[in-house]
């Protein structure tokens, strides 16, 4: 149990810093990831971005992830096909959802990092976190986009992961750093003592403090 994100970025911190990674850039999948990746970036001296991330949620059940898009000079959308495809999911559904979450990535962009471009990832060690993996659709369309980046190496950090989700990202990157892997996991939230809604304020404020 983590008391909040920012505890639990320090103690994820403490393991990522003995990878000894080269030229790194620790990257957050807001709002959750923020503060836990603010921690990793303060201990590694290392710069702090964003990587804007939406889920794209089954018809009826929105926290069910379907696929997921991430920003970038050329968004990426990654698509559960096989689980679409059970559900039934129409293609007009999905683009739709891709649309209204283009929209939001381009509307969190303009709040969070107004005027500025992303970082260049190019032969950079990439340190990729948020606050907890569930069915790691998010984290496997932020992998897919950052790989087309050419980056020298790529590491997912999480607190807590879903054992099963764990194990289908690890295969992914170079290296995967997860603190806890419960037996029963049913939501991160239930591993952290203050798991409340971040606010776009408190989004800002966190990157103000890490001097973006």
């Amino acid at each position: 149990m983590f008391k909040d994100r920012t505890d639990a970025g320090r103690q994820l911190a403490a393991a990522v810093a003995a990878l000894g990674a080269i030229d790194p850039i620790v990257l957050a999948l807001p709002r959750g990831g923020a503060p836990v990746a603010l921690e990793i970036a303060r201990a590694l001296h290392a710069p702090l971005d964003l990587l804007f991330v939406r889920k794209l949620g089954a018809p009826g059940d929105p926290e069910l992830a379907i696929g997921a898009i991430i920003d970038g000079p050329a968004p990426h959308v990654w698509l559960n096909e096989e689980l679409i495809a059970r559900l039934g999911a129409p293609r007009a559904y999905i683009e739709a959802l891709t649309a209204q979450a283009r929209d939001e990535i381009a509307r969190r962009r303009a709040l969070y990092l107004p005027g500025r471009a992303p970082l260049s990832l190019e032969g950079r060690t990439l340190i990729l976190v948020d606050d907890g993996l569930a069915t790691g659709a998010s984290q496997r369309a932020a992998i897919a986009a950052v790989k087309g980046q050419r980056p020298r190496r790529v590491i997912v950090a999480v607190p807590v992961a879903a054992a099963d989700s764990a194990d289908e990202i690890g295969a992914l990157v170079d290296d995967f750093i997860c603190l806890e892997r419960p037996r029963v996991f049913r939501a991160v939230g239930e591993h952290y003592e203050d798991f409340h809604q971040l606010t776009d304020e408190e989004v800002i404020a966190l990157l103000a403090d890490a001097a973006l």
